[in-house]
């Protein structure tokens, strides 16, 4: 295309070389030279502007869904700034893509081991209820000193899979957000002692004692769903109790900083190892999985608090020192 027209240019300039016969030779051609050099450059920019939007601007479709327009993209083009601005702009895209990529990947493998947690958590306590049935079918059943005690085991590894279930069901609602958080103001010192009142038995089977930290006579007044913070809170002293030591403590402590009320629930246990800190929130993750299976455990305890207090806008942290306790803390609004 360039060339057709260069080369009509030429032809232009020759013509009026042969018509023009009094103007100085010399002085003609080299008009015509600048005009073809003016004319040569002009056209060139703009065929190469033309080539730069239709290549450039897919690009940027692709990276941001934009396209940019004919001004914006002459304007960097001329000023230079179009080069360096895709090859970072690519180079950025890049590295997103990249981390997407992981970050697939890593949910996929996470997707894996959820299923596998969930298939072995429930064959457990199914294969129990099997081998009960069956016994009993096969004459356990006319057997006083056998049916009463399997049809108890029986029980026990049905409510085992309820537990499994419902918290299950917990977790999912709060991932998918397809709850609603219904806020209030209550007494969170009140609301820890129903806890402590609701948790006596499990408390007295692991032989440990419940206490405040501190005199809370006043009371300490937050907000926040008081049905979904029962539940973190009575989820976190359970926990406790389950990896309390013999003759141990759980205590609830808390502090007043700015706008927030800072809940500290912390115990005297076999505490958690440093590699272990950071997956202490995953679904049924355990420190120690034969004594919180022995306990009734699902694992899914701390992951549920987690996004409870996430649901609140709220942060939760944990520290541990093996052998010593663990300590979990967590922020609510103040009323």
């Amino acid at each position: 295309m360039i060339a057709s027209i260069l080369l009509l240019l030429y032809a232009a300039g020759c013509i009026v070389l042969y018509i023009v016969e009094d103007i100085d030779q010399v002085l003609l051609e080299g008009a015509i030279g600048i005009v073809l050099f003016i004319s040569s450059y002009f056209i060139v920019k703009v065929v190469f502007s033309r080539y730069v939007e239709k290549s450039i601007n897919p690009i940027f479709r692709t990276i941001h869904d934009i396209t940019l327009s004919q001004r914006d993209l002459r304007r960097k083009i001329d000023s230079g700034e179009i080069t360096t601005e895709l090859d970072s702009e690519v180079q950025m895209w890049t590295k997103n893509q990249t981390a997407e990529i992981k970050k697939l990947k890593q949910m996929e493998k996470y997707r894996k081991d959820f299923l596998g947690n969930v298939s072995h958590e429930m064959k457990t306590p199914i294969f129990n209820i099997q081998g009960y049935i069956l016994t009993l079918l096969d004459g356990g059943l006319e057997d006083k000193k056998i049916n009463k005690l399997y049809l108890e085991r029986t029980e026990k590894s049905v409510n085992r899979l309820i537990t499994i279930v419902d918290d299950l069901e917990s977790i999912s609602r709060l991932e998918s957000r397809e709850f609603k958080l219904r806020f209030e103001k209550f007494n969170i010192v009140k609301l820890v002692e129903e806890i402590f009142e609701a948790e006596e038995m499990l408390a007295r089977k692991f032989n440990i004692k419940l206490e405040f930290a501190s005199n809370y006579s006043k009371g300490i007044k937050v907000k926040g769903d008081k049905e979904r913070i029962t539940e973190a809170i009575g989820n976190l002293i359970a926990n406790s109790i389950k990896y309390g030591k013999n003759n141990g403590k759980t205590k609830v402590s808390f502090r007043e900083e700015g706008k927030l009320i800072i809940v500290e629930v912390s115990d005297n246990g076999i505490g958690i190892n440093e590699e272990d800190l950071p997956r202490i929130f995953e679904r049924f993750f355990r420190v120690d999985k034969s004594r919180s299976r022995d306990s009734g455990g699902t694992g899914l305890g701390l992951s549920i608090v987690k996004h409870v207090i996430q649901a609140h806008k709220q942060s939760i942290d944990v520290s541990s020192i093996p052998g010593k306790g663990t300590e979990f803390a967590f922020t609510l609004e103040k009323a």
